[in-house]
């Protein structure tokens, strides 16, 4: 299953597709697809590197 992180306030969470709104901070906000599709981050399932929140 995917893993999306809220470009606003850094949220992460497991979904099909990620919602219209941001459950964490309640904003219309841009999902990134952190899903791992390396071997160095399968434990986590997430690649952190991805998806830096907007500072």
């Amino acid at each position: 299953m995917p893993a999306w992180k809220c470009s606003n306030c850094g949220y992460t969470f497991d979904g099909d597709a990620p919602p219209n709104e941001c459950p964490s901070c309640k904003q219309k906000c841009e999902f990134v697809d952190v899903t791992c599709y390396t071997p160095d981050c399968a434990i986590e399932g997430m690649d952190d590197r991805l998806g830096q929140p907007k500072k």
